[in-house]
C-alpha cells in the first residue's frame, strides 16, 4: 500500500479512536440526558451508532487536515525561524518621483 494512503487510514484511525472515546464520555457523563434517552428509546442503538459514524467521520476527518498541515514542521528544528546567515539585509533604493503639476493648483 502507497505510503501517503497509509498515513491517512493511520491517520483517520486516530480520529475513530477519539470518536468512541468522546460519545462513550457523552454517554457516561449522561451530557443533556443522552443516555437515559438512548436507553429508553426503541431506535436508541441507531442513535448511537450513527452518532458515532459522524463522530468518527469529524474527527478523523480533523486528525487527519490537522497530520497534513504540521507535515512541515518535521523537518526543521528550528520552529519556523530564519538562519542569519540567509537573511538578506535591507537597502535603501532610490526611487524618482515625477512632480505632477497638477497637484500645485490651489
Amino acid at each position: 500500500m502507497p505510503d501517503h494512503i497509509r498515513f491517512i487510514l493511520r491517520h483517520a484511525a486516530i480520529g475513530a479512536v477519539i470518536a468512541f472515546a468522546f460519545v462513550a464520555m457523552l454517554l457516561g457523563f449522561n451530557v443533556a440526558n443522552l443516555r437515559h434517552l438512548v436507553l429508553n428509546s426503541a431506535d436508541g442503538l441507531l442513535a448511537v451508532i450513527l452518532l458515532y459514524v459522524f463522530c468518527a467521520i469529524t474527527f478523523g476527518s480533523a486528525q487527519v487536515g490537522y497530520r497534513i498541515m504540521t507535515l512541515g514542521d518535521d523537518d526543521h528544528d528550528d520552529h519556523g525561524r530564519r538562519d542569519a546567515a540567509f537573511t538578506p539585509e535591507p537597502q535603501a533604493v532610490r526611487v524618482s518621483v515625477r512632480e505632477d503639476a497638477r497637484r500645485n493648483r490651489p
